[in-house]
Formats: structure tokens, sequence, C-alpha cells
């Protein structure tokens, strides 16, 4: 999520979490390590998705931030606390220069959670070439005390109703492999999987394998003449239609 070293990451999770807490994560870090960084990708075509009415409780509120001076001091405070707060504060910078929407979602005033999205572009090299009508949805997180309670399923379908209105045609996410418990939510929101693939970043040029691409076929249609895409070969967005 924030781009510091391994091992400042680590000293600060420690310091904020404890030794237990650092030993389970530094576990995760090796599952990841082991499984290659492969990602799932998902997509939503937002004119046709069946995006549930989200009617929000009097007790949750959502807002979304355009520009880091919209941040509140406190807001800035307790999205950085629980990590490295000097890169944090730079990784939200970065992306608000970037164009990137914050949207934060309150419980009782208190946060809870975020989600950040970016149109048009996508904020480190992708799987393939956004169109300006395209979003990407990425970095959303809940904070542990609030887990269990959908906070996170209100928050992703009114990104996605607020979306469709200002004309957005989809909208793209990822996922690891190893994080069954967002792979569990995708399921829960009008996404399809469009295939395993992963990708790297080469004297600034991206890279992209992909390792299984039968839901681009499955769930997707090609142009008449637009070829099936095959391992390591990178499949383009413009040959696809919803």
């Amino acid at each position: 999520m924030l781009m510091a070293s391994p091992i400042s990451r680590l000293i600060s999770y420690y310091r904020h979490h404890g030794f237990g807490a650092t030993v389970r994560r530094t576990g995760l870090a090796a599952k990841r390590a082991l499984m290659f960084n492969r990602m799932i990708v998902f997509c939503c075509n937002v004119d046709n998705a069946k995006i549930a009415p989200t009617d929000l409780p009097n007790f949750l509120q959502i807002e979304r931030l355009t520009k880091y001076a919209e941040l509140s001091p406190q807001g800035l405070q307790e999205l950085t606390s629980f990590w490295n707060p000097k890169q944090a504060h730079r990784n939200i910078r970065e992306r608000f220069e970037k164009g990137a929407s914050l949207w934060l979602i309150r419980s009782r005033d208190h946060l809870a959670g975020y989600s950040w999205t970016l149109r048009g572009r996508s904020i480190a090299g992708y799987y393939f070439p956004m169109a300006q009508d395209d979003v990407q949805l990425f970095d959303f997180y809940v904070f542990p005390k609030f887990r269990g309670r959908a906070i996170l399923w209100f928050l992703i379908n009114h990104i996605l109703q607020k979306l469709r209105d200002e004309g957005v045609a989809r909208v793209f996410g990822d996922v690891a492999e190893w994080n069954r418990a967002s792979l569990s939510f995708y399921k829960t929101i009008p996404f399809q999987s469009l295939g395993w693939a992963r990708k790297y970043t080469v004297f600034g040029q991206t890279l992209v394998w992909w390792d299984e691409v039968d839901a681009l076929s499955r769930k997707m249609k090609y142009k008449s003449r637009a070829p099936v895409p095959t391992v390591n070969q990178q499949p383009r967005i413009s040959d696809l239609q919803p």
C-alpha cells in the first residue's frame, strides 16, 4: 500500500502493533513472496452492472476528496497513524497530484474506511492502457474495529453509483491471489474476473504476463477478428466490448 522499504515498513509495523502481530505480518509477507505476486484482475461494466441501491444508514457518511488541502488534520492523522506516517503523507500527496479521488466513510463521525479511484489512467503501470472513461479502483481499507459491518460494501457501491452518474464506462480493480478476504469481497459487488496476471516494472517499462485469461472470453465478447490473448500476451482493452 505504501512505497517504503521493506525494513522501514517492518520496523514501523512493530512499533505500532507489537511483536505478535509483526510475526504474523512477516509470515503473510513470506506467503505473498511464494505466490509471486500473482494478481486477479477485475472489471465492472458500470452501465450494465446491477449496482445495489445504497441508502446509507443514518450513522454512515461518505465524503469524496480530490485535493490534499481538503483533508482535515484529524483525518490526515487517522489515515497515517497506523503505518509509516512520513511515507503515508508522501503517498497521499502523490495520489492527489495525479488526480486521484479519496473516498472516506465514517461511522458516527469516526473514520471507518476509505478507497481511492483514478479516472483515465492508473496510479502506476497497469495491465493494459486505460481509456478516458475507465477508472481504477485501488487501495480500499476498513479499520479493524469496523470490520464485519458491511462498511466496505456500502462504500464501493456508493462509489460505483457516483461514477456511473459521471459517465464512467468501466471500473477496474486487482487483488493479490493470496488475499482471500478481498477476493471474497469482490463476490459481493458487480465485478467480473478478467484473469490472473503478474506485473513487473523494468527500466520504467511495465511488463505483464497473463497466466490465465479464460474469464476474458467467458465474461466479455471480443470483436470478430480480435485474437484471444494467450499466456504472456497482453490483452488490449480496446479489443473488448461489454
